[in-house]
């Protein structure tokens, strides 16, 4: 991921990320990480959940072993954090020790849904996610989308993106955002599996920052009662073999061909199923709520920000093909979600619209009428418990993952649901703004 050159005598972290997408692993010398090195994990560490201690009632108990075997692709310098050392990051997938992959590997997930997309469909894909957070530590006045509110920050913007473009993540845009002071920062496609370890580091490089400058960054869905929603927004298109784009027809309303019509139905379709999966948190589900630039329906939105699946606009300025441009944004994802996990998802509940050969699914255009002509559009559910519930029942989204894993994730929601839903909004929102 980048061609900086490192000092042996600094540290390389061994990285996953797990369930509660916190980002945990092993550290060594980088002057003894060699092309063989595998570092110790434990099955049990999968049921850590966002509180921070392993739940009960899971499979994994004290006894098993797995490996941590570095991506060598992967590997990242992070260099440019006031204060701090330099240090290399390689994301790893778990595997039995033994080599053989390990079943409840969230990277793995993802990797063995782009190997179906190639080998059963002919698909390739490349993506990204679009971060929301906010400056926590900020009480002052604030304005949408100002440059003082960009300059207020600084050097913090500028060392961000420095930081970013320096481990090779290829950095896009820096803004201040509609939310009080709220920022989004954005980096360029790349193969899924790359978007995935960028959405994990970009997170870490800002709290990184925020924190080497003595404030706080918070991703959480919403960090006080009333306040506006952080998204985690994933960006991700459809191409032939050759770069083609398999997703515009210029003919076809949304101008989206129809197998990306029907792609967009199996994810229009089993969304209500896997939202326990991609709105994780208890507070996850004040965000999803109608005219929240978020969504609470399962539809395909033309240029929709409200939309569970937009349909994403194209710059054609000066004649620029629309073609390679064309992509959908899945919007009702926050930072609980694994960014693996997630995009795995995604990717699967296309394919499986392709598999049961789904009508293409209809393009909502314009607002929302949910009093009159949307009104029967598939709501998502309103709550974490009643999200499990659906995830649970569903035995198509269910098929997705092994069954410990499945135990493993409701054991950890259902212990974080009992802790959270016995406080006022306002403690949930702490809560979650503490940890994420």
């Amino acid at each position: 991921m980048t061609e900086q050159t490192p000092n042996l005598d600094e540290l390389i972290f061994v990285a996953t990320s797990d369930i509660a997408a916190r980002t945990k692993g092993r550290s060594m010398r980088l002057a003894d990480f060699k092309e063989d090195t595998s570092l110790g994990w434990v099955p049990a560490n999968l049921g850590i959940g966002p509180l921070g201690h392993i739940v009960d009632d899971i499979p994994y108990g004290s006894s098993g072993d797995l490996r941590l075997k570095p991506d060598h692709s992967s590997l990242a310098r992070i260099d440019g954090i006031p204060g701090k050392p330099a240090f290399t990051i390689a994301f790893a997938d778990l595997v039995e020790t033994d080599g053989t992959p390990w079943d409840a590997c969230p990277r793995t997930f993802l990797r063995n849904a782009i190997n179906e997309l190639e080998s059963e469909f002919g698909l390739r894909s490349r993506a990204t996610f679009e971060h929301e957070f906010i400056d926590v530590s900020e009480t002052g006045e604030a304005h949408p989308f100002a440059l003082s509110e960009f300059r207020r920050l600084e050097p913090i913007g500028t060392e961000l993106m420095t930081t970013l473009s320096r481990a090779g993540l290829e950095p896009e845009t820096w803004l201040p955002e509609y939310g009080r002071h709220q920022f989004e920062v954005t980096v360029k496609p790349s193969d899924p599996l790359t978007a995935g370890d960028r959405a994990v580091l970009v997170r870490e490089i800002v709290y990184d920052m925020f924190a080497a400058h003595g404030r706080e960054a918070s991703f959480a869905p919403v960090v006080a009662p009333g306040a506006a929603g952080n998204g985690v927004h994933v960006h991700f298109g459809l191409d032939a073999f050759d770069g083609t784009s398999k997703i515009y027809d210029a003919d076809r309303p949304g101008r989206l061909s129809e197998l990306a019509g029907k792609f967009a139905a199996g994810i229009v379709k089993y969304a209500p199923s896997f939202t326990a999966l991609f709105a994780p948190l208890v507070t996850s589900y004040q965000r999803l709520a109608p005219h929240n630039w978020s969504t609470a329906r399962a539809f395909l939105g033309l240029q929709n920000r409200e939309a569970l699946l937009r349909i994403c606009p194209t710059n054609e300025i000066d004649g620029r093909d629309p073609a390679p441009q064309l992509h959908f944004e899945f919007r009702a994802s926050d930072i609980g979600a694994n960014p693996w996990l997630l995009l795995g998802l995604l990717y699967r509940a296309g394919m499986q619209g392709l598999r049961e050969d789904l009508d293409p699914a209809e393009v909502i255009i314009g607002e929302l009428d949910l009093e009159g002509a949307h009104g029967n559009l598939p709501m998502l559910p309103t709550g974490l418990d009643k999200a499990l519930d659906a995830l649970l029942a569903d035995e198509v989204v269910s098929s997705w993952f092994p069954e410990a894993f499945l135990k493993t994730f409701e054991a950890v929601k259902r212990d974080e649901f009992v802790y959270v839903q016995g406080r006022t909004l306002a403690e949930q929102c702490e809560v979650y703004s503490r940890v994420y």
